[in-house]
């Protein structure tokens, strides 16, 4: 137990506490206030003193109370070892001999008391003693660590952050069991006091970066931190772009991924999402499941998923300008097709299109906020009866249709929630552009998207890495991700102080293994497992 030093020491008669119970109470129960769950237990200390304990019993667990501070501190001084009767002493005789508390500490300013009780401490008061004894009696009821329901994998672990503070650090300290793990904890909010965590990796992490998350997160002056959510908003670099800076994540084994290559993670008591910084461009497709899966599988995933990236963000912005003013880029098959299906449609092809993807998200957003069993009916329903609805009206026809179901999937195929809202966004001044100049319109668009791109940055780092500024040694896990043994240094934009993660000679040694022919193998058997001196890891 440590006594508190911050304040000095206040002159007599002003914050400090007094040598008298009754005043002390009445003194802290006016900073309190009223409250239905404000707890204050008058007992007899070791049968002799007043004392009082004061808590919040919402805050705390009454059990672990009754077992381990009343009584024992209501036990008879004869079953107490080297008891002192000098009230001097008393709160530190208690500490060192009496209550069984892993967390506490002394206080003598009053107005220091009414904080640390909201917090979850307990107040110990004696009369004739001007010091109080705070012990951490913390216990909020959570809910279990459950799989992670906007990050699904296929092949991977299935834990997921909850909300209390203490067990996501657990999870990370289970997955990073090194001694150069750094959690430091600093309080938020002017009313909610939200405890926020900044962890890095001491021998691998850029200083400077550790700095400069450090100063953002302590410039935030605001009433209350409710989620992660909010810090992201106070600590980006550009809050007008539609593109996220800031990674959240909801899974330990991502955010210990991302500790190990050197970057920062923010966590939020109370929130079930951590923060990553530095947030690059390319992190937003990349999923577990990329590097848990074998390099050829994860690559053709990660393929596939930038295709539907191109689906979602240019599909609708190209089938207008090739039906409103380019037509003679289409087969001639094609086009009459075509031509058919919109005979007896009333709309341009730009408003048509807007229309039903207006219609999309409105059906998407009530799928998200509706219950999950009616949710999922009312998605496939309003898809088939609208969209077939839509084609025999003659409000649309059916290749506008297919072309928005194909734009709807691949927007689904995009891991990262706030990154796919992005895509939405852009994908509507696309349409507009198109519709208004064609194809010179849709690579107007595409040439001032790709330009605020690389106008940004995440804490310093041109958020366009590796492809601008290129690396080759930085390429390996873009578009497509090379074998683990091969990816032997970690980003160098980040600027880490330890940049190795395999020895030099790991990746000669696996590839010489893979270019080994199989006569020679035969040459030289290995040793026979069913006996008993056989070694399994020959």
């Amino acid at each position: 137990m440590q006594k508190q030093q911050s304040c000095p020491p206040p002159a007599p008669g002003s914050d400090s506490l007094s040598h008298s119970l009754a005043d002390n109470l009445e003194s802290l129960l006016t900073l309190l206030g009223q409250s239905g769950d404000l707890v204050v237990r008058d007992f007899l200390l070791f049968g002799k003193y007043q004392a009082s304990m004061v808590f919040f019993s919402s805050m705390v667990s009454q059990e672990q109370i009754q077992e381990h501070i009343l009584k024992p501190l209501m036990a008879r001084p004869s079953g107490h070892p080297a008891f002192t009767d000098n009230l001097a002493d008393m709160v530190h005789y208690i500490w060192n001999t009496a209550v069984q508390v892993t967390q506490g500490t002394t206080e003598q300013i009053i107005s220091s008391l009414p904080p640390a009780i909201v917090k979850g401490e307990l107040v110990l008061l004696i009369e004739g003693v001007d010091e109080a004894l705070l012990l951490d009696m913390r216990k909020i009821d959570m809910r279990g660590v459950e799989q992670p329901q906007t990050e699904q994998v296929i092949r991977g672990p299935r834990e997921g952050y909850v909300e209390k503070l203490e067990n996501n650090l657990a999870l990370l300290r289970y997955r990073l069991q090194s001694t150069d793990f750094r959690i430091e904890i600093s309080p938020l909010g002017t009313r909610t006091q939200s405890r926020v965590a900044l962890c890095y990796l001491d021998s691998l992490a850029d200083p400077q970066l550790v700095a400069e998350a450090m100063r953002r997160i302590s410039i935030i002056d605001t009433d209350g931190i409710i989620d992660a959510g909010y810090i992201e908003q106070f600590i980006e670099d550009q809050p007008l772009s539609p593109f996220p800076q800031v990674q959240s994540t909801e899974r330990p084994d991502k955010t210990v991924a991302a500790l190990l290559e050197g970057r920062v993670a923010i966590l939020v008591d109370g929130s079930p999402f951590a923060l990553v910084v530095p947030a690059l461009f390319n992190q937003f497709f990349q999923t577990v499941d990329d590097y848990t899966e074998r390099f050829i599988m994860g690559s053709l995933i990660r393929l596939i998923r930038l295709v539907a990236l191109s689906f979602s963000l240019f599909f609708p912005a190209i089938y207008v300008s090739v039906i409103s003013f380019n037509p003679e880029l289409m087969p001639t098959d094609f086009a009459v097709a075509i031509s058919g299906g919109r005979a007896g449609v009333p709309f341009p092809a730009v408003i048509e299109v807007l229309i039903m993807e207006v219609s999309m998200e409105v059906l998407r957003e009530a799928t998200i906020r509706l219950p999950q069993m009616i949710g999922g009916a009312l998605s496939i329903v309003g898809v088939l009866v609208i969209g077939q609805a839509a084609v025999a009206a003659g409000l649309a026809s059916p290749i506008t249709v297919v072309i928005v179901a194909l734009t709807t999937i691949g927007s689904f195929a995009t891991p990262a929630y706030n990154a796919a809202i992005a895509l939405r966004m852009l994908r509507f001044p696309l349409i507009i552009l198109a519709g208004m100049f064609g194809m010179y319109g849709g690579m107007i668009g595409t040439i001032l998207i790709i330009n605020h791109l690389l106008f940004l940055e995440s804490f310093g780092v041109p958020y366009m890495s590796p492809f601008i500024p290129g690396k080759w040694r930085d390429w390996k896990d873009t578009l497509v991700r090379v074998p683990l043994w091969w990816m032997r240094r970690r980003p160098s934009f980040l600027h880490v102080q330890d940049s190795s993660k395999l020895p030099a000679s790991i990746p000669g040694a696996y590839a010489d293994q893979i270019l080994q022919q199989g006569g020679e193998a035969d040459e030289h058997p290995k040793a026979d497992h069913n006996t008993a001196g056989g070694s399994r890891n020959q």
